[in-house]
C-alpha cells in the first residue's frame, strides 16, 4: 500500500465512484440502495475528515498560493457533509432519498474531478515524493480515528466548523 497522499485519496475517489455507478443503475433494488448509500457516507465522511483534518490544513501551510481552492474544497465538503448528513436519516423508500443521492453523486463527483484534474497535480508538482508521504502516512493515520457516521460528535464538529467559519 502506498504511503503517498495523492495515491490514498485517488485510492478513495475510485472506491465511491464504484459506489455510485451502481446506485446510477436503474436495475439497483430499494434495499441494495440503501446499503450502497450507507456504505458511500461512511467512506465520504471518512475522507472529508482526513481531507479536511490533514491534508487541507498541510498543504494550505506549505503552498499559501494554493488557499483559494482549499477553501472552496472546504466548502464543497460542507455541501456534502449536509447532504450525506441528511441521507443518513432517511430510508430508500422517501419519496426525495433518490434525488437526494443524485446531487450528492453529482457535487462529490464534480469535487473529485476538480481535485484529480487541478488541484493533485499542483500539489504533486510543488511538494516533494517525501512530503506526500509524509503526508499521506497522517492521513492513515488519521482515518483510524475517522468517525464512520455523520451522527459521530468528530462529524458532527467539523460540519459546524465549516458553517460558523
Amino acid at each position: 500500500m502506498s504511503t503517498d497522499a495523492i495515491v490514498i485519496l485517488r485510492d478513495d475517489h475510485r472506491e465511491v465512484r464504484a459506489l455510485f455507478r451502481e446506485l446510477e443503475k436503474s436495475s439497483t433494488t430499494e434495499a441494495r440502495r440503501g446499503q450502497i448509500v450507507g456504505k458511500v457516507i461512511e467512506l465520504l465522511t471518512v475522507h472529508t475528515y482526513i481531507e479536511n483534518e490533514v491534508m487541507y490544513p498541510q498543504v494550505r501551510a506549505l503552498l499559501p498560493d494554493l488557499e483559494d481552492e482549499i477553501l472552496e474544497s472546504y466548502e464543497e465538503h460542507h455541501v456534502a457533509d449536509v447532504l450525506t448528513m441528511e441521507l443518513y436519516g432517511m430510508s430508500p423508500a422517501d419519496e426525495r432519498f433518490r434525488a437526494k443521492t443524485m446531487v450528492l453523486i453529482e457535487n462529490v463527483t464534480h469535487h473529485m474531478d476538480e481535485e484529480e484534474s487541478e488541484w493533485f497535480p499542483k500539489v504533486r508538482d510543488k511538494l516533494g515524493r517525501k512530503q506526500l508521504q509524509e503526508l499521506g502516512t497522517q492521513l492513515l493515520e488519521a482515518k483510524k480515528r475517522a468517525p464512520r457516521s455523520p451522527a459521530q460528535p468528530s462529524a458532527l464538529k467539523k460540519a459546524v466548523d465549516a458553517v460558523v467559519s
